[in-house]
């Protein structure tokens, strides 16, 4: 299915060669000349980059992309196809992603991260989520939907506007639209994410439990002791804080992985049509 609408593409940048070797280097950027390339510079959290953005968009499709992904080609398409697809059964969706957890916590999405690897397998249909992984944000001008500028730093931003929308009645989506998260991959997570952590447990603390791709926001923070208890010992054994770095020919692992791809999807379209 070949795009037919301009999109707006925005990323907060603070390392200019990542974001030319991975988001501005994807080739699905280059099919046309009508969509909008927004890098925001300088700006001290997502929430305040993403709102500017959104300001100054053109286009009712917005992507909000962390500067070190990738997407392959025919990522347009599957966008495309997963809008046709929301215009039919749900026109008013709030947040669309590339990876998500359901209200069960289970995973959602098909992408590729540094350091671990393929997550998922392709599927079908936008499949219903509670929240979504930053890393790919999805959304419509016209929603009203707005990042809470509130919110520090660069953590759990979309966990919130998923919850946002889900107040308004919004429903957010994975779509299965298969992307490359070059990301340097900590270990362990960064204070400010706790900081981010206790933000959002405050604002829905009426709706906790909340399962997010990096941790589970509980009442009575399990997970979130248990993951500093994990990052203590690990930095006392490491000294310093651990991290996969990221992959320098970005573009050569996208060539791999496609050829994988593209045989697991066709695996989804045989069974789909056998079930048809």
């Amino acid at each position: 299915m070949s795009i037919t609408r301009p999109i707006t593409f925005v990323a907060s940048v603070n390392n200019r060669q990542v974001f030319e070797e991975n988001l501005f280097a994807s080739a699905c950027l280059r099919v046309a000349n009508n969509h909008q390339l927004l890098a925001q510079v300088g700006f001290a959290s997502a929430s305040l980059a993403y709102n500017d953005a959104m300001d100054r968009a053109s286009n009712e499709v917005m992507v909000f992309a962390h500067q070190d992904v990738l997407f392959p080609p025919l990522w347009l398409s599957q966008l495309e196809g997963a809008l046709a697809y929301l215009g039919n059964t749900d026109p008013r969706w709030g947040v669309l992603g590339c990876w998500g957890m359901t209200q069960k916590g289970e995973r959602r999405g098909h992408i590729y991260s540094s350091g671990l690897g393929v997550l998922g397998r392709p599927f079908e249909h936008p499949a219903e989520v509670q929240t979504l992984d930053e890393i790919v944000l999805i959304l419509r001008k016209s929603s009203g939907l707005r990042f809470d500028e509130r919110l520090r730093h660069f953590h759990l931003y979309g966990t919130d506007i998923c919850m946002a929308a889900g107040k308004q009645g919004l429903r957010c989506y994975a779509i299965p639209a298969f992307c490359i998260h070059n990301t340097e991959h900590l270990l362990t997570l960064p204070q400010e994410f706790y900081e981010c952590y206790r933000q959002i447990k405050r604002k829905w603390r009426e709706h906790l439990p909340i399962h997010t791709s990096c941790i589970r926001i509980s009442r009575f923070d399990l997970e979130f002791y248990t993951e500093k208890l994990r990052a203590l010992y690990m930095q006392i054994v490491s000294r310093e804080c651990p991290r996969v770095p990221r992959v320098a020919n970005p573009q050569e692992l996208l060539q791999g992985l496609e050829t994988e791809t593209l045989h697991q999807m066709t695996r989804v379209d045989l069974e789909a049509s056998s079930r048809g």
